[in-house]
């Protein structure tokens, strides 16, 4: 019996379960582990092997979420920052959200895995969660997720009603573009170039008017475009200018990723920047991510050679 070909689409459920990518890995190999010890009470009569599956990471991800508070970004968590050049303290006993990395997987519907629906998920109870994605993303019949959480399917279509309605009042997922919608590419393209040439006003004139700026495991976020180009020229000012940047994407979304200028000469991997680009392909929020493991998980350490022009 083999269970690899679920790996990607399992870590990616585990992932807007939990919203930490890492978690997810780990949890997805607890649920092989579960399935090949069980493989002989396996019943096909009963379910196809993905279906199994997924019952067994759903019980996995419930049993991890108990005790445990929310990832959040720090948009969640306060009111935006007045001051552009507020102390830079990290909160590491945040359990931050983190992005998920495209590269790694090959899954479908990354439109799924975008942060700020992830972000909204983190809201609901663990086993409305559960089962908003279960029926909304991976579309299992409300049977088969009644089966998969061990309910009746009256109590799963209760609580998919209470899933959509606080996931409704949350705000759910930005109205954005697809990253490889040719206006998105140019977009992104023109902040890259503002970007890496320190140009805080070719950088202010791409974003929307309330465009939010945030940096987890900094605690502190900030909204609209004049405190944003404030305090990219704070970053300017302290970490020097001529930045290299790369495009990827993350969780469906386009992303850089940037490698800040050392004081003796090269580059050195700073932070994985998450951009939700609105259709009139302006930046209307940016997520920098400075984790380490973040970094590991979803950027090249090396940077790219110098842009021509």
């Amino acid at each position: 019996m083999d269970f690899e070909p679920y790996r990607g689409e399992l870590v990616a459920y585990c992932y807007r379960m939990l919203g930490s990518f890492h978690e997810a890995e780990d949890l997805v190999q607890e649920t092989m582990l579960r399935a090949w010890k069980a493989r002989e009470r396996y019943d096909p009569a009963r379910a196809s092997v993905r279906t199994w599956l997924y019952r067994i990471a759903t019980n996995v991800c419930l049993t991890a979420l108990e005790g445990r508070v929310r990832r959040p970004l720090p948009s969640g968590l306060g009111a935006p920052a007045a001051d552009p050049e507020a102390p830079l303290t990290p909160a590491p006993d945040v359990p931050w959200l983190e992005p998920f990395p495209d590269a790694r997987f090959d899954v479908e519907a990354r439109a799924d895995l975008r942060l700020a629906l992830v972000a909204a998920l983190q809201l609901l109870p663990a086993r409305q969660r559960a089962v908003l994605v279960l029926r909304e993303v991976l579309e299992f019949s409300a049977a088969e997720v009644a089966d998969q959480l061990e309910t009746s399917v009256p109590a799963v279509n209760s609580a998919l009603q209470r899933a959509r309605a606080a996931l409704a009042g949350a705000g759910g997922a930005d109205e954005v573009s697809e990253p490889d919608d040719p206006e998105v590419r140019a977009a992104v393209l023109r902040y890259q170039q503002a970007f890496e040439a320190a140009d805080v006003p070719a950088l202010v004139r791409l974003l929307t008017d309330d465009a939010v700026l945030e940096m987890p495991p900094l605690p502190l976020w900030y909204r609209g475009r004049g405190d944003y180009g404030l305090f990219m020229e704070r970053v300017f000012r302290l970490r020097g200018t001529g930045w290299r940047t790369r495009s990827l994407t993350a969780g469906g979304q386009p992303a850089l990723v940037a490698y800040a200028p050392e004081p003796g000469g090269g580059h050195r991997l700073h932070s994985v920047q998450v951009l939700t680009v609105t259709g009139g392909g302006r930046v209307a929020r940016n997520v920098v991510f400075t984790d380490p493991r973040v970094l590991t998980a979803c950027a090249p350490a090396q940077p790219p050679a110098p842009r021509a022009g």
